[in-house]
């Protein structure tokens, strides 16, 4: 007999979340949780706050019930407490949690679990996540969701991760395509306000080629702030010392002759990538950066692209339609995307949140290949910190009230 006592589920990548959200609301699909099929529930997750943050605009609302601040003007940590807050004060009978610690530093993940363990006393929680690690353990009821068929199994103690990348070489496009100098980017004494508040203050920070660098630093502290000033996008670097790719920015470089030595890979790249273009089409449009193929591809940029293929052990996956695939293997494919023409740098923005423990493996392993088999300097960002994976230095922002400054730990 279940009842409505609190739940953890972890749910592999192989699950179709929205789906199982919506058979949790119903109480349909899922015998273990139909005692919750005539309760009142809400969802918290990054996608209700950007939804809510979209009514704001249309509605002229605001979420807490203390505040009269929009949602959107919060940080990442600050936004998660103000709807938590918001979710509370609709009186739901339980709250459904969906990766409530993703893109969250450290101090602001305990905050968060201690708030939850302390709502838990009020009302009942169904925490769903993609990682072991961030199960909370005030919940005792537990179960594994591998499939669509919503299925629930014991979690395993002790799990192995069967997806793996062996080390092979890797293809080399025909000519060198990027910058060929040692100092890739230079920050000399950088600083960036916005309305009269520094975010960042005198920033030093030399990337040169073959670093692997992890970009870390609370949230607000200004990570997007530095990403952009190393992609260019940034105005706020004219006039400053800021080298990119051997040329002082402003000194007469177009967009494209920065962002050209530049593969890039963020989360939210997800979103653009919804056409019904195959895994292999979805690799090659790396080579004329677009989202998808349009361009007839030569035979050279073909046989690359197999033999990358062949890296990764997906050469069976070339002609399935990229949305079909699994969220860690999507993962994959833009990474292997953005590192086509061996861009002399590859920024990687959070790759591994949302991803499963299995999928994590995969992807990690695709980083220390690249780390080991190729000169590309990586700036990894995350706030969680990898077991498997060994950044040789990380650059750590420190807020303070004068703007954030730079750390660097060898």
């Amino acid at each position: 007999m279940y009842s409505t006592s609190h739940w953890e589920l972890l749910l592999s990548n192989q699950v179709d979340k929205k789906k199982f959200i919506d058979a949790l609301f119903s109480g349909n699909d899922i015998p273990e949780m139909a005692a919750f099929s005539n309760l009142n529930g809400i969802l918290f997750s990054d996608l209700a706050i950007e939804a809510f943050i979209e009514k704001e605009f249309q509605y002229d609302i605001v979420a807490s019930p203390t505040s009269n601040r929009k949602l959107r003007t919060f940080s990442s940590g600050e936004r998660k407490k103000e709807f938590l807050k918001y979710c509370i004060h609709q009186k739901p009978d339980y709250i459904i949690f969906d990766n409530p610690l993703d893109h969250l530093d450290q101090a602001s993940r305990l905050l968060i679990a201690q708030e939850i363990e302390n709502l838990s006393k009020e009302i009942t929680v169904i925490q769903l996540v993609n990682r072991k690690n961030d199960l909370f353990p005030f919940i005792t009821n537990s179960a594994e969701v591998k499939d669509n068929t919503f299925q629930f199994f014991p979690i395993e103690a002790h799990q192995t991760h069967t997806k793996d990348i062996q080390k092979k070489s890797l293809p080399f496009p025909a000519e060198n395509q990027g910058f060929e100098g040692e100092t890739l980017i230079e920050l000399k004494n950088v600083s960036v306000s916005y309305e009269d508040r520094k975010i960042i203050n005198d920033i030093s920070w030399t990337i040169t080629k073959g670093d692997f660098w992890q970009l870390i630093g609370p949230n607000g502290s200004g990570k997007s702030t530095i990403l952009s000033l190393i992609t260019g996008d940034n105005p706020k670097g004219y006039g400053q010392e800021l080298y990119l790719f051997g040329r002082k920015k402003g000194s007469g470089e177009s967009v494209w002759d920065i962002k050209k030595n530049i593969g890039y890979f963020s989360t939210a790249m997800m979103d653009l990538f919804q056409k019904s273009h195959t895994f292999e089409q979805m690799i090659l449009s790396g080579f004329f950066d677009s989202i998808g193929l349009y361009t007839q591809p030569t035979t050279h940029q073909k046989l690359m692209v197999n033999q990358w293929l062949e890296v990764i052990e997906m050469s069976h996956l070339r002609n399935k339609i990229f949305t079909q695939l699994s969220l860690g293997q999507q993962r994959v494919a833009l990474i292997i995307r953005a590192v086509l023409k061996h861009p002399p740098l590859l920024i990687l923005d959070e790759p591994v949140e949302g991803l499963d423990d299995e999928n994590t493996a995969m992807v990690i392993q695709l980083i220390n290949l690249l780390v080991d088999e190729s000169k590309m300097a990586i700036v990894y960002v995350s706030h969680r910190i990898e077991p498997d994976l060994h950044p040789k230095a990380i650059f750590e922002l420190c807020p303070s009230e004068h703007g954030s400054v730079g750390k660097i730990k060898k």
